[in-house]
């Protein structure tokens, strides 16, 4: 039986939009499960957010609890290996990169606005031409309403940036020299790390946070690299060390 996983689509020079999407297709590839990608909307997922997998007639969304399907129906370990303490290394970090580096990430996108004009505003080109600036405006204020909710556009450009430098320095801490996160091989960290750090350092979007990031040569590198195993295809523009 094959897995449908149902994405947003390659665009701002990456293989998938969102760092989440991402994520669940490379939990896919280091399953080795077969899978195919069909294009969809948050709309259309049981969450009203991408992605979301059905297998076997069953719906699963958000990355998570996909990975989790994925571990008890396949008897998968993501983090085989791994000590306790190194698993729940693993898990505080992804709740970083997830609950935290990634909505600056969304900020970068969405709230400056020559990157969202450039990008984001697009996700609507499809719609009859009389609506789309009425749905890209609906759009933009619900991804305003997230960002304060969550409590990043209550800071400062400035502050925001640092928060988003003091997880750089974390993940460049857990890196060090190693090929992965966590080792020398791949675990589950590593999907959404890969996903969200090359969300952040695509050349399509200019931003401080893109610049800050780049200043890191390990993160930059571990990025080339994961893309070059998970993505042989695509051509990375992205910074290198």
């Amino acid at each position: 039986m094959t897995i449908t996983l149902y994405v947003g689509g390659p665009a701002f020079g990456l293989p998938e939009t969102s760092p989440y999407v991402t994520k669940a297709e490379i939990l896919l590839k280091l399953a080795d499960l077969a899978y195919v990608k069909q294009m969809a909307r948050p709309a259309d997922s049981p969450k009203g957010q991408l992605p979301f997998i059905e297998d076997a007639g069953e719906t699963i969304a958000d990355s998570t609890f996909i990975r989790w399907h994925l571990e008890r129906k396949y008897q998968i370990d993501f983090d085989a290996g791994l000590s306790p303490a190194e698993r729940a290394q693993a898990w505080a970090i992804e709740r970083m990169l997830e609950n935290h580096f990634g909505w600056i990430v969304g900020h970068a996108r969405f709230l400056l606005p020559e990157n969202f004009a450039k990008g984001p505003a697009h996700f609507v080109d499809q719609a009859p031409e009389a609506l789309r600036p009425q749905l890209r405006e609906e759009m933009l204020q619900a991804v305003a309403r997230n960002l304060l909710g969550v409590g990043i556009t209550r800071h400062s450009e400035a502050e925001i940036l640092e928060l988003a430098t003091r997880s750089l320095v974390a993940l460049a801490a857990l890196l060090g020299d190693k090929p992965y996160l966590m080792g020398s091989r791949p675990t589950g960290i590593d999907a959404m790390g890969f996903g969200v750090l090359a969300a952040a350092l695509t050349p399509f979007f200019d931003s401080p946070l893109r610049r800050r990031a780049e200043g890191f040569s390990t993160l930059t590198a571990y990025v080339a690299r994961l893309m070059a195993e998970f993505y042989p295809d695509h051509v990375w523009a992205g910074a290198r060390a």
